[in-house]
């Protein structure tokens, strides 16, 4: 079992820090080359969205081809970068879009580090009513 020296080490929070900025760009930027290549190439990756349960790479590529790339942009807040030892990582934060007013969006991710580097292997999107006075 690791200790908790293993917890947040600077370096992987760093690495994995740069590997969320990088899925962001690419998400507002509708770059699915970027977006398929973080999402581990297994059956087992699952991605549950605002409107759909994608179970495995091949669901989640589909998904990401017939996406509309109309009102991507969003701004975050509350971001959390956890790491757990040397290769794996859990990525959370909240979103706002302009064209969802009255919404906040939740994301969390799932990292593991591979030979190939890192990649998600689970994430959860979803959107619910902002609530007047929460934390954001």
């Amino acid at each position: 079992m690791s200790g908790a020296t293993d917890i947040d080490r600077a370096d992987v929070v760093a690495e994995v820090t740069a590997a969320f900025e990088r899925y962001e760009r690419a998400l507002v930027a509708n770059d699915v080359a970027t977006l398929d290549a973080l999402f581990r190439a297994d059956s087992r990756t699952i991605r549950y969205g605002g409107g759909e349960n994608l179970y495995g790479h091949d669901e989640i590529k589909a998904f990401r081809s017939a996406r509309s790339p109309v009102g991507l942009a969003r701004t975050l807040s509350r971001t959390v970068i956890t790491t757990y030892g040397a290769d794996c990582a859990v990525a959370s934060t909240l979103f706002h879009r302009a064209a969802s007013p009255g919404k906040i969006g939740r994301q969390m991710q799932t990292w593991i580090r591979f030979e190939d580097g890192w990649r998600i292997v689970a994430a959860h999107v979803s959107m619910i009513d902002e609530q007047v006075g929460s934390a954001t």
